[in-house]
């Protein structure tokens, strides 16, 4: 068993190790899972939390390095949680970030971690609230979270983050169309990489045109701005950088951020509840209660959701 408090104490010296050693309790699902967010706890809520999404083969790793940079060059702390696929065999992350920000491996301001969805819908790992508890509880000034690639519904890091980056690039194709529903309703900050390419301008038009169509805006409300990057050359990542400390600092004035985070929490406190009774509810599969349930309904004596009432009352009051 681990030492938990050993383990936090070392994190919050900066050592990777334990870092690692904590995110893996999390990731496998522990018995000492709750001693490590107990730990955590009074240790976090310092680190400003970016969420980096879009669909494939926009540039995310890449911009993320290059903010990655940018960040450091400011003396900040930077952990990085990179969600990649999952190996079908091992369950492991498949594509492996970490190989492309290598540049900043030797950093020790600099935590990267890839982290498996391991079959987690929404774009990013079922354990990726806990894992940037970890980060920022080590002393991460901001934590960078690069999401799988996803698709029009996969839209969780809005839910996760204080700010959320929504990349495209020109040349993908009806993208912008195919992301309208989804992604492109959750950006804080809009960004073109891949800008020196032909269509880069027109894409931008074209963004600005359906975020235009959105909802109307009231006068101080936030506008999200599109800036326009070659993130293999780090031009306008310092453009990024400036949007996104921008977006903080008005969150901040209209005490957006305070908000968000709440309901983070609470989103947070709500799954870890809900998942507690669905294995409850898992646990009564051989139950006579569910059998019994199953044959009313069946027969038309009982209506599904009566039903289910009945099993979540049960649940609960055996607990």
């Amino acid at each position: 068993m681990a030492d938990v408090s050993t383990l936090v104490e070392q994190a919050r010296q900066g050592r990777p190790r334990a870092v690692a050693r904590l995110i893996s309790l999390i990731e496998g699902d522990s018995p000492q899972l709750r001693e490590v967010m107990a730990a955590l706890a009074p240790l976090a809520g310092g680190a400003y939390v970016v969420g980096v999404t879009g669909s494939p083969g926009v540039g995310k790793s890449t911009s993320t390095s290059a903010l990655v940079t940018a960040y450091r060059k400011a003396g900040k702390r930077v952990g990085v949680l990179a969600v990649d696929p999952s190996s079908p065999f091992s369950g492991g992350a498949l594509l492996g970030d970490r190989v492309r920000m290598s540049e900043h491996a030797s950093d020790p301001g600099v935590y990267i971690r890839s982290m498996a969805t391991r079959g987690h819908l929404g774009g990013l790992a079922w354990a990726a609230p806990q894992a940037i508890r970890v980060l920022d509880a080590a002393g991460c000034d901001v934590v960078l979270v690069e999401t799988v690639g996803v698709g029009q519904s996969e839209v969780e890091i809005a839910a996760q983050a204080d700010t959320s980056v929504v990349m495209l690039a020109p040349g993908m194709g009806d993208g912008i169309q195919a992301a309208k529903a989804g992604i492109l309703e959750i950006g804080d900050v809009y960004v073109v990489n891949k800008a020196d390419r032909d269509g880069a301008d027109a894409t931008v038009r074209e963004l600005g045109h359906m975020l235009g169509l959105g909802e109307a805006r009231a006068p101080g409300d936030w506008r999200p701005p599109i800036v326009k990057t070659v993130a293999a050359r780090g031009e306008g990542v310092d453009e990024v950088v400036e949007a996104l400390e921008k977006h903080r600092a008005w969150m901040e004035e209209h005490g957006v951020l305070a908000e968000r985070r709440l309901r983070r929490a609470a989103g947070e406190v709500e799954t870890i509840a809900v998942t507690a009774l669905r294995a409850r509810i898992g646990d009564l599969h051989g139950d006579r209660r569910l059998g019994t349930l199953a044959e009313r309904v069946a027969a038309g004596e009982l209506d599904p959701y009566a039903a289910a009432d009945e099993l979540v009352a049960g649940v609960t009051s055996s607990a």
